[in-house]
């Protein structure tokens, strides 16, 4: 079975700030395209509307192009369940790159003081 998605749940507080922190994260990986609470609220808006996803992101604030405002949201339809987060790969992820996303979570959360779990599946 491949492993094409990145479950995250968050144990906050603050919950919302460590969405926005992994949300910048995912920025920078084009192999990836995530889901969270936050955007679901927002998903009928952000689908296929790289302009809303711009202004979405740019309240975080983080810099994003037009082409990854095209691909950073997710389109599976997947549910994220008990979830607060997920990293949808693009292809099977190898395990270097498993890890290091597990290290670029550490590096955002431990500063935040919040902890989280992951699970790839």
């Amino acid at each position: 079975m491949m492993t094409r998605m990145s479950f995250i749940k968050i144990y906050g507080p603050p919950v919302l700030k460590s969405i926005r922190a992994l949300e910048k994260i995912a920025i920078d990986m084009p192999e990836v395209c995530i889901m969270n609470a936050v955007i679901i609220d927002h998903t009928l808006d952000l689908l296929d509307n790289p302009e809303a996803v711009s202004n979405y992101f740019s309240s975080i604030p983080a810099g994003i192009d037009v082409e990854r405002c095209d691909t950073i949201i997710s389109k599976s339809g997947q549910s994220l369940g008990e979830y607060d987060f997920f990293f949808e790969w693009f292809k099977e992820p190898t395990m270097d790159e498993l890890n290091s996303l597990i290290e670029k979570i550490d590096e955002v959360l431990t500063p935040i003081g919040c902890r989280y779990t992951i699970t790839s599946k």
